[in-house]
């Protein structure tokens, strides 16, 4: 067996996603629950559709998703909150969960609490300065205004700048949590900093801050990546110790990156495509993009290609192509070797070079309304 043909062990954790992502192991691991046909119509009866994450199985997986909805449908307080942390430029991956937040915000007319968590940036990686975690905090809200979000009813939080409103329930819920919890959760051994020792207890905060602000117990949901699931894990521990109700999540998959494997990541920049990306920068990665076809035209043509194993098709599955129809004629042409690599590129080069320069363009709109985000 060669080099290449040696699979890397599976790891996802908050801070390390590598080898190759197997979700319904995942499922097992960590104790969540499939999202079931059933929440997919429930969802889409108060949304009045399915986006394209739910029918795609993007967001795949839950904790008492079920509860938050029944929550909903009696008229009880329901909220929403999911994070960031800023350590560079928004990729398209950090896109898809603020897309669907959107989505969740609009159908169920909820606040948003929205953490940027520019101290835990600062924490783990020996190269930024506060400086830079928090201007990249500032960058990055700029992106997430670009998504659509209601300024009414989203709050930004960066903690180092808002943390007189997180401090006072992060010491609560600090109190409650052992160092052997979060050794053991997070992993974390004798030469890592005190700081990020008590940084868990920060990102558990806005689980109940709404609660704190609106004086009534809410129930809130948490869309996001599934590697931030042992978060949650702890929240959900002590959150009834608090007098706080458990909060919900949904966890989505992670984008690939344009290499052979894995999920986009800010470490690989030439297989990620950033929002600040010049778009003629962005076509150019897409071009050199891995990709499931033959080595040569005349193979493809004889043979097709795999599109399970294709960047470019996963990119058009997950955001490029809305229409299933002709997601699925895509598909068939690759497997049939109608359609050539190049070609294939050339398509999905164009949708995100147009996707780009929409999109910067409600990034720079959003310079002007930024401060009206950020929690008050």
């Amino acid at each position: 067996m060669s080099g290449r043909d040696l699979k890397e062990e599976m790891v996802v954790t908050p801070w390390r996603v590598s080898g190759e992502v197997d979700y319904g192991k995942l499922i097992e691991q960590f104790g969540t629950q499939p999202i079931t046909e059933e929440l997919l119509k429930r969802l889409k009866k108060h949304a009045g559709y399915l986006h394209i994450q739910l029918k795609r199985q993007i967001f795949f997986s839950h904790r008492d998703l079920d509860w938050w909805l029944d929550m909903y449908e009696a008229e009880k307080p329901v909220g929403l909150y999911t994070g960031r942390g800023p350590s560079g430029p928004v990729h398209l991956g950090h896109l898809l969960p603020w897309f669907f937040t959107k989505y969740l915000q609009d159908a169920f007319n909820a606040h948003l609490y929205f953490q940027m968590t520019d101290d835990e940036k600062f924490l783990i990686h020996d190269n930024l300065t506060l400086e830079d975690t928090t201007g990249y905090m500032y960058e990055n809200t700029l992106d997430l205004i670009a998504c659509g979000l209601d300024a009414e009813k989203t709050h930004v939080i960066s903690d180092v700048n808002h943390i007189s409103h997180l401090y006072r329930l992060s010491l609560q819920v600090g109190k409650l949590v052992t160092y052997s919890t979060i050794k053991a959760i997070f992993g974390l051994s004798d030469s890592d900093n005190i700081g990020i020792i008590f940084f868990p207890a920060i990102q558990a905060t806005p689980c109940f801050i709404q609660s704190v602000r609106e004086k009534r117990n809410v129930a809130v949901l948490i869309p996001a990546a599934i590697d931030q699931d042992p978060y949650w894990r702890m929240t959900r521990d002590i959150a009834e110790k608090l007098g706080f109700y458990k909060p919900a999540q949904m966890h989505a998959k992670f984008l690939p990156g344009l290499g052979r494997r894995g999920k986009m990541s800010a470490s690989m920049p030439e297989t990620a495509i950033f929002t600040v990306d010049p778009p003629e920068v962005a076509a150019k990665k897409i071009m050199t993009a891995y990709t499931g076809g033959r080595p040569t035209v005349r193979e493809q043509k004889e043979h097709g290609g795999d599109p399970s194993i294709c960047t470019v098709y996963a990119y058009c599955y997950y955001l490029f192509e809305e229409d299933d129809k002709k997601l699925t004629e895509l598909e068939r042409e690759c497997r049939a070797g109608t359609i050539i690599c190049g070609d294939c590129k050339a398509r999905l080069a164009e949708k995100v070079k147009r996707f780009l320069i929409e999109f910067q363009e409600k990034r720079e709109k959003a310079r002007d309304i930024v401060d009206q985000f950020f929690i008050k």
